[in-house]
């Protein structure tokens, strides 16, 4: 047995949010699903010491602005508070913690949505998952004969039990600088490799600028590519003694991991006890695989949320929703796009005029 609704939602974070609040207001019938035990979306797992002061800037969600701008509260714990009290204002009912696992075609014309809570029979579907659930772990030869620790930046929770120990960090984006200026007071030695030479910016952060890049990247049915290949590194004074101390010289991508170690092409090796993948993450889509919307360029082909090869389907969190910035104005897009979709099926057909 399934249950019938317009609209199923999955996942809770700022575009999933952003979603239930504008199908609220254009009174559609609709459920939401999270998996996280509480509210905060992909924030409540931060690391204790990322600040929101040292933090991307956090959007006000629709119809309510976040008016706790403490820089000193972990964003993890400001953030969680904030959705929380959204989904209470709004009437925001989420559905938690639920899973779900697939997404299949069903009988006429809907989407059979299977869940922890069972089956929903949906007209339509937003897709919120977002990445942190896909933390990436690039191959590279060796790994697994590493003595010491493998660690990606979706477990670290601060520097402390890092302390003297020889770090090695792997990646190019925000995450794995900040993760290098808290490591650096504290381990005994901290090296950064990234596969590119960071491409610092100095000045505004443009993020409606980094989000036109990757949505024209998903328009041609490629994956949207990292976060930082389309904004950079932004210097901030933080940043600017980091680099003056020495802290963020980078060193180029090793050839192969060894046992006490890395090693790079020309054979100098690198002895350390932790190497710290900052290496991002990939977008959670797994549960609509059934559903074969990737094309042959690895990527799902967009027209703004909409899957280009099936109106039916949104993607908001992929591409460049991924960003606080777009999720407000992509869950006004999606919503604004079903509802005349949902209009469309229940007008009555016409019938063909006779022939003579």
């Amino acid at each position: 047995m399934s249950r019938d609704v317009d609209v199923v939602v999955v996942g809770a974070g700022q575009a999933g949010l952003s979603a239930g609040y504008f199908l609220r207001r254009a009174g559609l019938d609709f459920v939401m699903f999270d998996h996280a035990p509480r509210a905060g979306g992909a924030w409540q797992f931060r690391w204790p010491t990322l600040t929101l002061g040292t933090a991307h800037n956090i959007h006000d969600l629709p119809g309510m602005p976040l008016e706790d701008r403490d820089p000193e509260r972990p964003a993890s714990e400001v953030v969680s508070e904030y959705f929380g009290r959204y989904e209470r204002e709004f009437g925001l009912r989420v559905h938690r913690p639920v899973d779900v696992t697939a997404v299949r075609e069903g009988s006429g014309g809907r989407l059979l949505v299977e869940s922890s809570e069972g089956v929903y029979a949906a007209r339509t579907l937003i897709n919120a998952t977002g990445t942190w659930d896909r933390p990436f772990w690039p191959f590279i030869p060796g790994m697994a004969s590493f003595r010491g620790r493998h660690m990606h930046t979706a477990d670290y929770r601060g520097p402390e039990e890092f302390a003297g120990k020889r770090v090695l960090v792997v990646g190019g984006g925000a995450s794995g600088t900040q993760a290098l200026m808290e490591l650096a007071p504290l381990a005994a030695e901290v090296t950064w490799v990234t596969r590119r030479e960071p491409v610092w910016v100095d000045g505004p952060f443009d993020g409606h600028a980094a989000v036109a890049r990757v949505e024209e990247r998903v328009r041609r049915g490629l994956p949207p590519g990292s976060v930082v290949s389309a904004t950079g590194l932004l210097l901030t004074e933080e940043v600017r003694a980091a680099r003056a101390s020495g802290v963020l010289e980078r060193r180029p991508m090793f050839e192969r991991v060894v046992p006490e170690g890395v090693e790079w092409a020309d054979g100098t090796t690198l002895d350390v006890d932790v190497i710290l993948w900052a290496t991002g993450f990939r977008a959670a889509l797994d549960h609509l695989a059934p559903l074969r919307l990737r094309g042959p360029g690895g990527g799902i082909r967009m027209d703004g949320t909409r899957v280009v090869g099936d109106p039916r389907i949104h993607l908001l969190g992929y591409g460049p929703s991924a960003s606080t910035i777009g999720a407000n104005r992509a869950g006004r897009t999606a919503v604004r796009e079903i509802k005349s979709l949902l209009e469309a099926m229940d007008r009555p057909a016409v019938p063909e005029a006779l022939g003579a």
